[in-house]
């Protein structure tokens, strides 16, 4: 009967123990075979190898400030700038890393560990998901498009938000939603183009 009464105490902590680790872990996207981390801090141990800047986005300088690049978009062109700079240098590196602002850094791991996976930040509350998936199970409960950018516009496109100010403009749409429809959630998850939405993990 102890035997028993133990192993049902193991499985209940083992299973809490898997909850507590699954939160806010995610397995990223690869952009032209390149691991990118957007907004998330990979789980294996890494070292930077070179810094990657970015600068006005064409797209916006040719409508004024109008049409915007996207998350995606923005996330595509610095991975396309850390392939070049890293070839032009002669530099190896394994995955992209971008915090969020308008410089990224190309990252090189060291050590073993699991491939693609990350533990995610957190805005307004909730976790976002940014060009990776969450290792939950969850339901879509809101979704939310972007709009013109107010920084772009009113510069001409010369000033452009960053990924983080993006992600914070979706987040506070998908919240706002949610509440309006009066349906909590749990995370927001972007995974590319100009719409957003709100999950609630089962």
């Amino acid at each position: 009967m102890k035997r028993i009464f133990f192993y049902q105490t193991a499985l209940l902590v083992f299973a809490g123990l898997s909850r507590l680790f699954a939160q806010g872990t995610a397995k990223v996207d690869r952009i032209q075979g390149i691991e990118t981390y957007v907004m998330c801090e990979p789980t294996r141990p890494y070292e930077t190898v070179f810094e990657v800047a970015t600068g006005a986005k064409a797209g916006s300088l040719l409508t004024g400030g109008v049409v915007n690049e996207g998350v995606s978009d923005k996330t595509t062109q610095f991975v396309n700038r850390a392939s070049k700079q890293g070839k032009k240098e002669n530099k190896e590196f394994d995955a992209v890393l971008i915090n969020g602002s308008k410089t990224a850094v190309a990252i090189k791991f060291k050590g073993e560990g699991d491939k693609g996976m990350a533990k995610v930040r957190k805005l307004e509350g909730v976790e976002v998901y940014v060009m990776n998936e969450p290792t939950r199970d969850y339901v879509t409960v809101v979704d939310a498009s972007g709009g013109v950018k107010a920084k772009s516009y009113f510069t001409g496109g010369i000033v452009n938000n960053s990924i983080e100010e993006d992600m914070a403009q979706f987040v506070k749409r998908v919240k706002k939603e949610a509440e309006e429809a009066k349906k909590p959630i749990d995370a927001v998850v972007y995974s590319g183009g100009k719409t957003a939405i709100g999950v609630k993990f089962k």
